[in-house]
């Protein structure tokens, strides 16, 4: 009798505690966030997330600091800190040498020419009848965790992605998004939101309404600070000597009455060079959120948001700007509207975000040296002509420089064997010639097979992280600490590629369902990214990630 009771106790144990982990892997299936919202702000340094929190409110950045998980010491691994492919990597888990989106631009060695890495000319604009809709993620070639949730959803998860640039949108929206859609803005364009044919035939009706509501319309006004000027004390004098001026004022200072100016700054384009394109940019993604019924079912959906107004006024004005204080003020606001409408549309505690930017940014030069550190800028022009007519004279041969852009040399492989010249002799000279200039620190070449050579320090490690062996170019070279391409005489607002913590200190910030409240100083890279949405979600890594995930992170 005593047996049996024992049997049947264990019995009961065994089937109570199988039923219990049946309820727990239950759950865990379907407890995930209907909506994960990836958000980049194009070129935002992490001191401005510090330098201007005090005059933020309270539902946009410091909500994501009160309520959810602050990283704040997350950098990129690799080189060169440019747009595309710092969207292909926060999407992807992996750096340039890996989802090859090198630069925003590369010299292609079988096209003999620059290419964009967006392009795809086999497709058609739609929205618009100029070329600014023949886009693609196709020069992309790893997956980002928006596919990989489409894939373990049966693509029933949708995915979405938005951005005024076309990169900012079809990187982080993935090779088998529904969608990407981007801003016509560049060239006197059309003032529509655009897509491709790689997505759809047509534009869906919410959007043709939303274009023919003239959204961009309203935002040809004055752009005047939010505040009292005089308050914007984390910022240098208004008038200064380190500013873009727009055509049609005489100085680069507030206000910017934009319809009179836009006529004047490439139409639609000043309104992406003001703080108003992120406004635009919130009101597209907010009906998008409504109109595509994103984050409805218990199927996750992912939708991203690059902000890139941010990257326009930073490059016209630079970090130590009113106008760049004033942006991020407005964003702020921006997000908090954001916010709010997906607490209202998909319900508080249903969803999940994260925001970080694809690169940082130096202060202006000029404006670092009249304080009397150390920086520069270095006339990538001429240094190419001087090098061309320096090799010439030494080989005998002319045109055996190809190109340079992204700090690399392409050389013409196909004159060197035609001349008998050995590739690695031409390397080395040509590298100790490029060491002779004053503003360049370091010259890396690669082998005969374009395998990267440099090793042992962090700014190698960088670039071979970013070197990717069928694109990258023959020869890379590093610049001193705060230069970068350009010229004296013409150059006002700043720049980004380096390695430095100027380029790579970025804020990664994460809130909402799935994740803890709190912050960590401890070293994150942005390749960590996709791995802890993935991990988060419960889905496969991208397929070429290399990051993982920041388990301290999730709840």
């Amino acid at each position: 009798m005593k047996k049996i009771i024992l049997l049947l106790f264990i019995c009961s144990f065994y089937f109570t505690s199988k039923a219990q982990n049946t309820v727990s892997l239950n759950k865990t299936s379907v407890d995930k966030p209907r909506l994960v919202v990836g958000i980049v702000v194009d070129q935002m340094r992490y001191d401005y997330l510090t330098r201007f929190y005090n005059k933020y409110g309270d539902g946009g950045f410091k909500r994501m600091v009160n309520e959810g998980f602050n990283c704040k010491n997350n950098h990129y691994n690799y080189i060169p800190t440019k747009t595309g492919p710092g969207h292909a990597s926060i999407f992807t888990g992996t750096t340039p040498k890996y989802h090859g989106i090198i630069g925003n631009d590369w010299f292609d060695k079988d096209l003999k020419r620059n290419v964009y890495c967006a392009n795809d000319s086999n497709l058609e604009s739609i929205g618009t009848k100029n070329e600014a809709g023949k886009m693609s993620p196709h020069r992309m070639l790893a997956s980002t965790f928006a596919d990989e949730n489409r894939l373990f959803t049966q693509m029933r998860g949708k995915s979405i992605g938005i951005s005024l640039k076309d990169r900012g949108a079809v990187f982080p929206a993935g090779h088998a998004a529904n969608a990407a859609y981007w801003f016509d803005f560049e060239n006197n364009g059309s003032g529509n939101w655009v897509t491709s044919s790689f997505y759809m035939k047509e534009l869906p009706k919410w959007v043709t309404d939303f274009n023919k509501s003239d959204a961009a319309e309203k935002y040809f006004k004055e752009w005047k600070t939010l505040y009292d000027i005089n308050t914007y004390t984390e910022s240098g004098s208004d008038l200064n000597d380190y500013e873009r001026i727009f055509k049609g004022k005489v100085t680069a200072t507030f206000p910017y009455d934009l319809q009179t100016l836009r006529s004047h700054n490439g139409n639609f384009q000043i309104i992406a060079e003001s703080p108003f394109g992120n406004s635009l940019t919130t009101d597209f993604a907010i009906k998008a959120i409504d109109s595509e019924e994103l984050g409805k079912d218990e199927i996750t959906d992912v939708l991203t948001v690059s902000y890139s107004s941010t990257d326009k006024v930073g490059h016209d004005f630079g970090p130590n700007s009113v106008e760049i204080e004033d942006t991020y003020l407005r964003l702020d606001l921006d997000l908090e509207r954001l916010f709010n409408a997906l607490d209202d549309k998909v319900g508080k505690g249903q969803y999940t975000v994260f925001l970080t930017s694809d690169h940082g940014a130096p202060h202006v030069p000029n404006y670092l040296k009249s304080n009397k550190i150390p920086a520069g800028l270095f006339d990538e022009s001429k240094m190419f002509d001087e090098m061309n007519a320096f090799v010439e004279k030494q080989f005998k041969v002319s045109g055996l420089i190809l190109s340079r852009i992204n700090s690399q040399i392409f050389l013409n492989h196909d004159k060197i064997h035609a001349n008998n010249l050995v590739l690695k002799d031409v390397k080395e000279i040509l590298s100790l010639e490029l060491l002779k200039y004053s503003l360049i620190d370091k010259v890396y070449i690669t082998s005969n097979i374009n395998q990267f050579e440099g090793s042992g320090g962090y700014i190698e490690t960088l670039l071979q992280n970013g070197h990717n062996q069928k694109r990258s170019g023959d020869m890379m070279f590093v610049y001193n600490p705060e230069v970068f391409k350009g010229t004296e005489w013409n150059r006002t607002g700043t720049d980004h590629h380096s390695g430095f913590s100027y380029d790579t200190h970025v804020p990664l910030l994460f809130f909402g369902k799935g994740i803890k409240q709190g912050e960590t100083l401890q070293k994150t890279e942005i390749t960590a990214i996709a791995p802890t949405i993935s991990a988060l979600l419960g889905i496969s890594f991208p397929n070429a990630a290399i990051g993982q995930p920041l388990e301290f992170v999730l709840d």
